[in-house]
């Protein structure tokens, strides 16, 4: 009996991971994709709505983004909405929110004001709201004790489009719409935890707990754990993980819709924002803190080990932390997100920083959002001694792929997953339905 090798294995069940196996069943001839996930189904860790923001990232309410960067980001968030938008569940995947990016201080509004002028032709839907049409969309944001708040304040407003995503819903239509194709073989491999990659002359093996899994091409979508494999079979031994968590609260429905605040450029991680909880109606979370945590799955600890691995602590990477630290703005941040780790004191330094969003909030309304909360694994390159802070991706061009961290999360999953695609049908000579792919995601 011939031993099955498949076309392309995809490695990690997450929103990325299902993206590709979805895009390569429904848009290439490709007729063998396996998924190897080390769960016992898609979207248990980084896609669980619990474990992200639950943003659709478009580029016009992140303030670190550049016109170019945003152009980009707003087109793979278009693929995102015109797959959900095809989807019969749609309602349970995407969903419409207000959403705004507000400026306290005459800084900031100027900021935001030079920043409308800038943005205002390639998001054309987007608005500039003064304080009073502020108070019509988003009152508590405005308004305290039925007054105006003093500060000088404006807004970026997006009012009528879709906002919010469930990841691990997306995730599961991805793999659903990917199972419709009966002519082809699909085969699924869940609680298959990838232990090692090896590739012998142009075939790649791999090596779980109980089985042992057979490919021409490997895509690996698994987070951290995909720099652990590439070091494994000698790729990107040039990087270092630093992850990153994001902790959240939960306060009483304060917001209509998702309230971002004025992008620090000094820091590389996410401002503070408030959002409706899709998974918890009638809360409000805000967040997230961004805590340096040596774990590559936020409650594994068993993930421990594995980010010792990938750390590779050397000269390189205490220079890049040496550097981090003499930065004042990032340096007091990384100590202040520590403190908000500490039961008791983060409530209460956490207020000061949801204030800014909502300035009428009350400390007995917050709470910690136990349960909550994501890892984002950071990459250093140590051949340049700097923290990475877009996307990471490995191609040795051998027929194996790896990706790392999803800029900006997973809003570019069917963006990130046509790149690879492209990649995988010029590796094993397959064709793209072209027309198709243009008339359901890219138009």
């Amino acid at each position: 009996m011939t031993e099955q090798v498949h076309q392309v294995a995809v490695i990690g069940g997450g929103v990325c991971g299902s993206a590709l196996l979805y895009m390569l069943a429904e848009y290439t001839d490709i007729s063998d994709i396996a998924l190897v996930e080390k769960y016992d189904a898609v979207a248990k860790v980084n896609s669980h709505g619990r474990n992200n923001s639950q943003t659709i990232h478009c580029g016009d309410i992140e303030t670190n983004y550049t016109l170019e960067k945003a152009s980009k980001v707003k087109a793979a968030a278009q693929m995102l909405v015109n797959f959900a938008c095809l989807q019969q569940d749609r309602d349970q995947i995407i969903f419409k929110f207000p959403k705004m990016v507000i400026g306290v201080g005459e800084l900031e509004c100027q900021q935001l004001r030079q920043r409308f002028e800038l943005f205002r032709e390639v998001f054309t839907g987007m608005q500039l709201l003064e304080k009073a049409q502020i108070a019509e969309v988003e009152p508590n944001v405005v308004m305290i004790n039925g007054e105006l708040r003093p500060e000088p304040c404006v807004a970026l407003a997006v009012l009528d489009e879709y906002s919010a995503v469930d990841y691990q819903a997306l995730a599961s239509a991805f793999l659903r719409e990917a199972k419709k194709h009966s002519e082809k073989h699909i085969n699924m491999h869940f609680s298959a935890q990838v232990e090692d990659i090896v590739e012998q002359d142009g075939i790649f093996s791999i090596i779980t707990q109980d089985k042992v899994i057979k490919a021409k091409s490997v895509v690996v979508s698994a987070g951290g754990h995909s720099l652990l494999l590439a070091q494994k079979m000698g790729y990107g031994l040039e990087f270092s993980c630093l992850p990153v968590a994001g902790s959240f609260y939960f306060t009483p429905q304060k917001l209509n819709g998702k309230v971002y605040t004025v992008q620090n450029d000094k820091l590389p991680f996410a401002a503070v924002h408030g959002d409706p909880d899709v998974l918890v109606p009638g809360k409000t979370r805000f967040g997230p803190t961004a805590l340096l945590l040596p774990l590559l799955e936020r409650y594994n600890s068993r993930t421990f080990f594995d980010f010792l691995r990938v750390l590779r602590l050397d000269r390189q990477v205490l220079k890049v932390f040496w550097d981090l630290f003499k930065v004042r703005d990032i340096r007091n941040y990384i100590l202040k997100n520590f403190l908000f780790e500490i039961p008791g004191l983060r409530r209460r330094l956490f207020l000061k920083d949801a204030r800014k969003i909502v300035p009428s909030l009350q400390l007995e309304e917050v709470e910690f959002a136990k349960g909550f909360g994501g890892v984002r694994p950071q990459l250093i390159d140590k051949k340049q001694a700097k923290l990475m802070l877009g996307e990471a991706k490995i191609n040795p061009g051998t027929g194996i792929i790896f990706n790392m961290t999803p800029s900006p999360g997973g809003t570019s999953c069917l963006d990130n997953a046509e790149t690879d695609m492209r990649l995988l049908a010029g590796y094993l000579s397959a064709q793209i339905d072209e027309e198709k792919l243009q008339q359901q995601l890219r138009s």
